[in-house]
């Protein structure tokens, strides 16, 4: 019953996108910030209870709707599952997102893909050179690949009904709402120790979903591209990401990717009026360019497909008498 609930939320997503979650993200970053205002004393106690606060509600809701509806009646669980991954997942944010960039580099329009490139991942772009853009999309791309598809399937197959698919989103909006700054990152104003006391529980937790997840994700992608290069990557320059980005694991993500597509990621990125911002490098082969954005993206298709065929094989182990 999961693997029909994901094709058709995945189906319904290619289709036509849930108009209203940003609305629904807004609202619940509110309530999250809320949270926050009432109950941010610069202790990771606080934080602790406001994360638990802002986690049970959404988590227990979908919990209960779907043992209800299953209860009545077993399709009325998958149609709530249904319902609640078409609501979380975001692949057609990042293949549109994608596509729409290849689109204008096809038509040599350099203008259109920075703008497109704005509009998905934010920050200036106005000067970014073609490869440039293409190394930022390939690494927004397979970021959001993980975030908003690959860690909500697991945690979605994982735990029973959408409940685990709920926890994992919820509990990275709350990480990014409390985010605040790491101790010894340069900013050690009382308010900032404050925000990175208060929020350290939500990082935390973060942290232990993603650690089975990500390295499935990077796994699957060194299967499905080049294995011995995607490997090697993962080895030896995740770390180095994972220490310049304050621990976020995206490093085994994006070493995993650019290895398995044999591009270089990361890397030195220069904006007009600012220092230039000095990023490990990640991947092997030649810097990134616009002609390897489809390549990325069937990789991330072929990993998705490689997703469903094991939890189908699952499914049916779990069937077999």
């Amino acid at each position: 019953m999961n693997l029909i609930a994901i094709l058709v939320a995945l189906g319904l997503e290619q289709w036509r996108a849930f108009h209203w979650r940003i609305a629904l993200e807004r609202t619940y970053v509110r309530y999250v910030r809320y949270l926050e205002r009432n109950l941010n004393g610069g202790r990771a106690d606080q934080g602790l209870l406001a994360l638990v606060a802002a986690l049970a509600p959404p988590v227990l809701v979908a919990a209960a709707a779907y043992w209800a509806l299953a209860r009545v009646h077993p399709l009325l669980g998958v149609a709530w599952n249904v319902l609640v991954l078409y609501a979380l997942m975001g692949f057609r944010r990042f293949s549109h997102a994608v596509s729409t960039i290849i689109a204008a580099f096809r038509d040599n329009d350099v203008v259109s893909a920075r703008r497109a490139l704005a509009a998905w991942r934010g920050g200036y772009t106005a000067d970014l050179a073609s490869t440039d853009i293409a190394r930022l999309a390939m690494e927004r791309g397979l970021v959001d690949a993980y975030r908003q598809v690959f860690a909500v399937l697991f945690w979605f197959t994982l735990l029973p009904g959408p409940a685990g698919a709920v926890l994992y989103r919820a509990s990275l909006r709350v990480a990014d709402a409390w985010a605040g700054a790491a101790p010894g990152d340069g900013d050690e104003t009382p308010i900032a120790r404050a925000r990175a006391a208060f929020g350290a529980p939500a990082r935390r937790l973060l942290w232990l979903l993603d650690w089975i997840p990500v390295r499935l994700t990077a796994l699957s992608f060194a299967i499905v591209g080049d294995f011995e290069d995607a490997a090697w990557c993962w080895r030896t320059q995740a770390k180095a990401w994972e220490r310049e980005e304050g621990g976020i694991p995206m490093g085994i993500v994006l070493a995993s990717g650019a290895g398995a597509l044999g591009v270089e990621l990361g890397g030195t990125l220069a904006v007009p009026g600012t220092e230039p911002t000095l990023r490990p490098t990640l991947g092997t082969g030649e810097p990134a360019e616009p002609e390897v954005l489809p390549s990325a993206v069937g990789l991330v298709w072929r990993a998705l497909v490689l997703w469903l065929l094991v939890i189908l094989l699952v499914t049916l182990a779990n069937l077999a008498p």
